[in-house]
């Protein structure tokens, strides 16, 4: 099988960036053919190269919208596909999806598409999330399958009438293993916390510096994992709340796995997600997690079981978390244990590449018959 995969940008490493790379890769390992088309180039075409994956820089092709740059994406697109002649098309994130699809129906290619967070929930204003869900529905059409990375993203499709329920497949998020020497242990101090998230909305530091700065008189430190945009506003509020000396801003880190190995507990505060596969990076450290309740994150975390689940946007009860979890080591060591356990029985890279090549075949199959690519 040869899969021609489709992001839109390059220039941020991200969730589904890593989801692309992660997934394209272990799709070779099995014997298939894949190949990446990315918008220019950046830190994602460089992990690319460093996994090994082929990839193709489209010029044109960006987050932004921009009519005449959509169109030269689109046309630059079709050049590549019809060179390729792959099999099926595999488009992730709004924009690579929409102009994906499109391509895919000229072609008449089966074309699946990846969210990893619709742009019609709460993550945007009413208004703009009206338009996009107008446009979502129309690309729904030219969609052979929309893989789901959770089942609240299929729920709130369901919801907004994006596509009929049986077009949309769940696929959770899956990750690498790692080895047993960067296993965590939770129940050591005094705690480190991590977060690794980007400086960017809808991920959410201003609330977790808060709830950090309530709680001076706990023996805590903190490190901060990712960049982005919103980074030096972060360390000025940091400084504003005088905790800036148990706060380390570690920047944009490749692999955080060694990171999460020295940590005794995770965090993610964010006002909207999907499916976030920094959860499961603590998951797989074998860390509790304390997390804002929001888009599929309690379908990895249970709540009292491998970690905690907080209201979004609120400092009491994300400090009231924290709290507990620093005062309370063998706690920490009962849901980090429960933690890694449900990483290995549901989350694996391994599963999600299983369940990915299952709909891949359903989809091809239901195809086979079809003439494509003029």
């Amino acid at each position: 099988m040869k899969i021609a995969y489709v992001i839109t940008r390059a220039d941020a490493v991200g969730g589904a960036s890593i989801h692309v790379r992660d997934l394209a890769q272990a799709m070779m390992e099995r014997g298939h053919q894949a190949v990446v088309l990315v918008g220019g180039l950046g830190p994602v075409t460089d992990q690319l190269a460093s996994a090994g994956v082929p990839f193709r820089s489209l010029e044109n092709l960006q987050r932004s919208i921009h009519p005449v740059r959509d169109f030269r994406a689109r046309a630059e697109m079709i050049a590549v596909l019809r060179e390729l002649r792959p099999d099926l098309v595999s488009t992730h994130t709004a924009k690579a999806g929409w102009i994906g699809r499109a391509v895919g129906a000229q072609l008449r290619l089966p074309a699946l598409y990846t969210p990893h967070g619709w742009s019609i929930g709460n993550r945007i204003s009413p208004t703009l999330g009206a338009v996009f869900a107008v446009a979502e529905r129309a690309a729904a059409k030219w969609a052979s399958a929309i893989v789901c990375v959770c089942e609240y993203e299929r729920r709130l499709a369901i919801e907004k009438g994006i596509a009929a329920p049986e077009k949309l497949v769940v696929v959770h998020n899956g990750m690498r293993d790692i080895p047993a020497g960067l296993h965590a242990d939770p129940g050591l101090s005094p705690v480190r916390i991590c977060s690794v998230a980007r400086f960017e909305s809808p991920k959410d530091h201003a609330t977790l510096l808060r709830a950090l700065a309530a709680l001076r008189k706990k023996d805590w430190q903190v490190d901060l994992i990712g960049d982005g945009p919103l980074e030096p506003e972060m360390r000025k509020l940091a400084a504003a709340l005088d905790i800036s000396d148990r706060i380390r801003f570690l920047g944009y880190v490749p692999d955080p796995a060694p990171v999460l190995a020295g940590a005794q507990l995770f965090v993610l505060s964010s006002r909207s997600e999907a499916f976030p596969r920094s959860v499961l990076e603590g998951m797989r450290a074998g860390l509790p997690v304390v997390a804002s309740d929001v888009g599929g994150v309690g379908e990895a975390v249970t709540d009292g079981v491998n970690g905690v689940l907080v209201r979004p946007r609120n400092v009491d009860a994300l400090s009231a978390a924290l709290a507990g979890m620093i005062e309370n080591a063998s706690r920490r060591q009962l849901l980090g244990r429960a933690a890694r356990h449900v990483f290995e029985e549901r989350f694996r890279l391994e599963r999600m590449v299983e369940q990915t090549a299952a709909v891949y075949a359903t989809v091809l199959s239901r195809t086979a018959k079809i003439q494509r690519i003029d």
